[in-house]
Formats: C-alpha cells, structure tokens, sequence
C-alpha cells in the first residue's frame, strides 16, 4: 500500500491506495488540475449546465411552510435539475473530464440509483459506454432507477457481497479499476474516497453553493443558516462550499437516524459511540466499524444515506465545529416528506427530506432564526415505490398485484 500527505483534511482524508491505483490517481490528479485552468473544458461544461442540466436551478421561498413553522424558509430545488438530483453536476463534469483524457470507457458506484442515473445518462449524452455497480439489496428497492439506467444504455452490474449496498458497490468499482484504468475512468459519486476525488466532487458540486449565494444576494440577504443531509456528502459540501468562510452562517448536516439506536439501525458516523476513525476504501475518515475495524451494517429508508463512512472535509468540518452534525429517523424524513408536498407542492427525495425534518424540528423548537435554505438534493418521485409501501400500503399491494396479473397476461 502506497501512502502520501495528498488531500489531507486535518487528519482525514489522504491517499490509501493498493500500489497498482497510484499511477491512475496521479494521472487524474494532474488531469482535473489541467481542466480547472483549461477555459474551453470551463465553457464547455458551463454550456451543458446550462443547455442539458437546466441550472441554474430554483431558489423559492417557501411561503406556506413559512408561516406555518413561524420561520422564513427557502429551498434550493436541485431536485429540479436533469436527472433529477444534484448527482449530474459530479457525473457531468467527471464524464467530460474522461473524454479529455482519452478514456473509452466509464465505471461508477451508486446506492439509491440517482448517481448511476445521472452518470449513464452523462455517458449517454457524452457517446461514452458506462457500467455502474449497485448492490442487489439497493437495486431491489430501487427497480425505477435501475430500469432508468439501462434506457440510458448503461450496463447495471448487481453487487451480491456484502451488505449488498453502496459500500460493496464502491468496493467491486475500485476493483474493476484497478484491472482496467488504461481505458477507464471510475466516476466515484460522493465526496470521498482517495484523494484528488474529494476536491473534485466537491469542486463540480460546489455550483450548488455559488448559485444559492448569487441567488440570496439577488434577494437581498446572506442566510443565517443552511441544512442538507448528508450520507457521503456530495450534495452538503457543494451546498455549504461558498459560505464556509463566513463564520456567521450557520450549517447544519442531518445524517440518517433510520429506526433505532442500536447498531445496524442508523447510519450516524459523526455523533455514534460507534463511529470511529478508519481508513477505508482508500481513504481516513469516521466510519461505523466493530473494535476490529470491521464495517458495521447501516440502515436508512433512503438508501442514499446508508454508507458507513463520511466525507473527509465534512468529518474535519464536523470535529472543528463549522458544521452542526445531527440525526432525523426515517419516520421524520417520511412525515417532512408530507408536510412539504402537502403545504408547499414540493415533494423532497426522501434523503432530502432529512433535512427538511431537522429544519420543522428547530422551527417548532422556536431555535431557526433568521432565514434558513435548505437544499433540496432530489426529487421525491423516485421514491414512490418506497413510500407508497409505507405510507398507502394497501392500496400500493392491490396496485402492484393487479400489474402482476398484467404482466402475466401480456405479450408484449
């Protein structure tokens, strides 16, 4: 294992790597560096975000919920971007960033589905072959976006090891890379793993942030406080990356408390008696391991909120005290999920929804002050076939049996 200072956090972060990885890191280091001072790579992806992405996307006061919490609430809707989650401004930019080295060919991991929809619709609109690797126990809660992938041409590899998850996704993308990285490029979908993918996650993500801080400027005002959820974290650090220096904006990250407090219940890396620092899939973080540095299992309804580990930026942001970690379970995220699509037509992926029961809690608490934007990261209609179990549950099984019986008796 080769071991160097790179993309050190504090003390998370850096290069944890099997010797046969160094060489491909290094060449996509050196790359990304290029392109970030390249300014036709910079118009070329400026041109797609605009043209095939949509951004930028909306900020909208959400009025009704305003006055029904008492608090001034804003919602960036990244979930209205193509694809439908922030995931694309990753995928876009790695994709492009492949074509300019000469790959032929992309990889990539992902849990909930909306990093491996947006990565193969990228490839797609790019003239890329792609292969994305999720875990059986995801793609089977998560069918709409396996099938989404695969009208984007992309080859939908299940991952049976395991916990059959994110984590055993990312595990069978870094050994495909590893035996092919002369033709591939590995389209990591969070902001982790061996560095330069840290800083360059969050470097195509940070879009987010810059627009919400253009955007409340246009409004007249500088927030006084910023939440998003966070699993690995792409969709937080790109929210929060424009208003880090400004020590009076408060932020606020809201990890998946799932359905108890037990381990293998929740997956909380940053308060957890469980959570402990681990170097894993090539890099040091927070992660839910046993005393023998074992991964632990994780639950969450959003399966893109399950991953055992963190971001190496956020964790050193955690521990400095510049990001308010905290929890909500899944039934919080499920009754924020309501309460906006009921009051404000606005229906939150259920990761995002996370976040919006943190900011109904504090508001109810009377401690939101100022005005708050939370970021929207996804759309909620992927979902559907996980809420419905939950929330319209007879209904939902009388559905799916008589398309069953459709199935049978069609030819098509």
């Amino acid at each position: 294992m080769n071991v160097d200072r790179k993309g050190y956090f504090d003390r998370f972060g850096g290069r944890y790597v099997a010797e046969i990885l160094y060489q491909p890191l290094e060449e996509l280091e050196r790359a990304f560096n290029e392109a970030m001072e390249d300014p036709l790579f910079i118009e070329e992806l400026k041109r797609m975000q605009h043209q095939y992405v949509g951004r930028p996307t909306p900020l909208m006061k959400a009025e009704n919920v305003s006055r029904l919490l008492d608090a001034e609430i804003y919602i960036k809707l990244e979930g209205y971007a193509h694809t439908g989650a922030h995931k694309i401004n990753n995928a876009l930019g790695q994709v492009l960033l492949a074509k300019k080295m000469g790959k032929t060919r992309v990889i990539a991991e992902t849990g909930a589905g909306q990093h491996g929809i947006a990565t193969a619709a990228a490839c797609a609109h790019l003239g890329m072959p792609c292969v994305v690797y999720m875990g059986s126990t995801d793609a089977d809660r998560q069918q709409p976006n396996v099938a989404g992938m695969e009208l984007y041409g992309a080859q939908v590899v299940r991952v049976e090891s395991g916990s059959k998850t994110l984590k055993d996704a990312v595990n069978e993308a870094l050994r495909d890379w590893a035996g092919s990285f002369g033709e591939t490029h590995y389209v990591l979908g969070s902001a982790l793993g061996p560095a330069p993918y840290p800083d360059i996650v969050r470097t195509f993500q940070s879009i987010i942030g810059k627009e919400t801080k253009e955007q409340t400027a246009e409004l007249g005002f500088i927030p006084d406080t910023l939440i998003a959820c966070v699993g690995g974290g792409s969709n937080a650090i790109g929210f929060f990356s424009s208003f880090l220096a400004d020590d009076a904006v408060n932020m606020i990250g809201v990890e998946a408390g799932g359905r108890g407090e037990k381990s293998g219940e929740h997956a909380v890396r940053m308060s957890d008696e469980s959570s402990r620092d681990a170097i894993i899939q090539g890099y040091k973080s927070r992660f839910l391991v046993d005393e023998d540095g074992q991964v632990l299992n994780t639950h969450s309804i959003s399966a893109g909120l399950d991953y055992p580990g963190i971001g190496p930026q956020l964790a050193s942001l955690g521990e400095r005290g510049r990001i308010t970690f905290t929890r909500a379970s899944d039934r919080e995220a499920l009754d924020a999920l309501k309460f906006f699509a009921e009051h404000e037509g606005v229906l939150f992926a259920l990761e995002s929804a996370h976040a919006a029961a943190v900011a109904i809690k504090l508001a109810q608490q009377k401690s939101l002050k100022g005005k708050t934007v939370i970021n929207m990261s996804g759309r909620g209609e992927k979902d559907l076939f996980i809420t419905s179990a939950v929330l319209r549950k007879e209904e939902w099984r009388s559905f799916l049996l008589d398309e069953l019986k459709r199935l049978e008796e069609t030819d098509v």
